[in-house]
């Protein structure tokens, strides 16, 4: 389904990567494991077109994907979930979700409320669309954020650390949401440190920086 191949990348004169390849097949977690440094970060914003590739190729459904001028994905099917979340705190929770699609892919905002209503319901955060994310658990942003990723109808969905810095019993409201999330039909790559964390949810896992 997603595949790279022979991807280099460094940062001046360090080398991250030197013909790094991969592959995800359709609905399986993918956990890239590894040390802090080690290049997991920087690897899925690669994928998801938030970092520039030296070299390298990434083919998705059997289509070799197309880099823009600064070597960046140009149109990405990796959602992103960002690891600090990075929701707008002066913004509801339905207006986070909503923002992109309306004034990125021109959607009504009749179509993208519904749509969030929708997403949020099946993460078990229906009535939720009003509140803002001061007054949410971490668990629940986790939740508005894989939302949010959702709404632009990623073929793929990547999550940057998702346990970091939570307890183990949010560290197991993560990992039942992203099994959950493979019920779904969902195709996840899960960036994490902690190993014990990745044999839980993985089918596979891909070590990096060690």
């Amino acid at each position: 389904m997603f595949e790279v191949k022979n991807l280099t990348k460094k940062f001046g004169a360090r080398q991250i990567f030197t013909d790094f390849s991969m592959n995800v097949q359709e609905n399986q977690i993918v956990a890239i494991a590894g040390p802090s440094g080690g290049g997991k970060t920087t690897l899925l914003r690669m994928l998801s077109g938030l970092e520039s590739i030296d070299s390298g190729t990434i083919t998705f459904q059997g289509k070799e994907l197309a880099f823009d001028k600064k070597s960046v994905l140009s149109h990405s099917p990796l959602g992103y979930v960002f690891q600090d979340f990075q929701l707008f705190p002066n913004l509801t929770v339905l207006q986070n979700l909503t923002l992109s699609p309306i004034h990125m892919q021109k959607r009504t905002k009749i179509e993208a409320t519904q749509k969030a209503q929708e997403l949020l319901a099946s993460l078990n955060l229906e009535g939720f669309g009003d509140m803002y994310p001061f007054s949410l658990s971490g668990g629940q942003k986790q939740r508005v954020a894989l939302a949010r990723a959702l709404m632009v109808d990623p073929q793929l969905v990547g999550y940057d650390e998702p346990t970091s810095a939570l307890d183990p019993e949010m560290r197991d409201q993560v990992a039942d949401l992203i099994l959950e999330n493979k019920k779904m039909g969902i195709t996840q790559i899960v960036v994490t440190h902690d190993m014990a964390f990745a044999e839980k949810i993985a089918d596979k896992i891909v070590k990096v920086g060690t």
